[in-house]
């Protein structure tokens, strides 16, 4: 078969404009964390879309902002990187929302590149149709796009059409990766996300920027039943957001234990026993040493 596509595609848009969803809805399967907290997304996760005639894999990156702290520029860098390697960049600006100056910041940011970009008008089914074209008309605006698509990923609304029109921008090659993989994420990294997912849910928005999980190991117990213990550290930057990740008497905790457990235990096809420990590692958004050891 000749006309096989396969490439990269990267979705960038400012904290909160969708992507993870979208890249579960393309994939078709949960790879990347969403949370309704900005700044939840840490590594280039990459969600793989396989289809007959194409394989088009995904990288989800952090939202690109203006940088505040040391963890901010990292993770701005990442993003730079990552858009030079692509073959296709979709951006997500969210339709309930109008552009603001955080859209026109990474527009300006694109303009600079080689590869082709699409304008995705994402979270559709939340607006009426005069809202949907009206947005549509300020993204035309906003620069010069190779498509303008409006998705919803909650609804599935032209999730396919997307898919085509990203495939459309790949060049003829094989395959990249085995057919059934759905991202090439190590484990490791996808048993912090799921942890942090769950601290992450319902809390108070001080937390999201200060919490970092890193997986100490994971290993087998000696037993008749398989089973695996998994041991992860959460690091805060303050005594008062231990506190708020504890909760009282340790209850909040182990609610968070039970739901990334669930999760981990999914992904990992066998049951584990899920070991938390909080630390406060001050201010290490700023401190490059400590950004060094959490792994940014």
């Amino acid at each position: 078969m000749t006309d096989f596509r396969s490439g990269f595609a990267c979705l960038v848009g400012r904290p909160n404009a969708g992507k993870s969803t979208l890249t579960n809805a393309l994939v078709g399967q949960k790879v990347a964390i969403t949370s309704g907290r900005p700044q939840t997304t840490r590594h280039t996760i990459r969600g793989i879309v396989h289809r007959p005639d194409a394989q088009l894999v995904l990288v989800d990156t952090p939202g690109l902002h203006r940088p505040r702290t040391l963890l901010g520029e990292r993770l701005n860098a990442l993003v730079r990187d990552t858009l030079t390697e692509v073959d296709v960049v979709a951006f997500c600006l969210p339709a309930d929302q109008k552009i603001g100056p955080g859209d026109r910041y990474i527009a300006a940011e694109l303009a600079e590149l080689r590869s082709p970009v699409v304008a995705i008008a994402t979270k559709a089914d939340l607006v009426g149709r005069g809202r949907l074209a009206e947005h549509l008309l300020a993204i035309a605006e906003l620069g010069e796009w190779a498509d303008i698509v409006p998705v919803s990923a909650t609804d599935g609304y032209q999730v396919d059409v997307l898919t085509d029109v990203l495939v459309g921008h790949l060049a003829p090659g094989p395959a990249l990766y085995p057919d059934g993989e759905l991202t090439d994420e190590p484990e490791v990294v996808m048993v912090a996300e799921l942890v942090r997912e769950a601290a992450l849910e319902g809390v108070r928005d001080e937390l999201p920027h200060s919490l970092a999980v890193v997986v100490d190991e994971i290993v087998p117990r000696e037993g008749p039943t398989p089973m695996l213990d998994v041991r992860v550290n959460l690091f805060v930057e303050r005594d008062s957001q231990k506190a708020i990740v504890i909760g009282r008497g340790g209850a909040r905790l182990r609610d968070v234990g039970s739901e990334a457990r669930r999760g981990i235990e999914a992904l990992l096809g066998t049951r584990v026993f899920l070991d938390l420990h909080v630390k406060v590692a001050k201010d290490w958004q700023r401190d490059p040493k400590q950004l060094g050891r959490l792994g940014f």
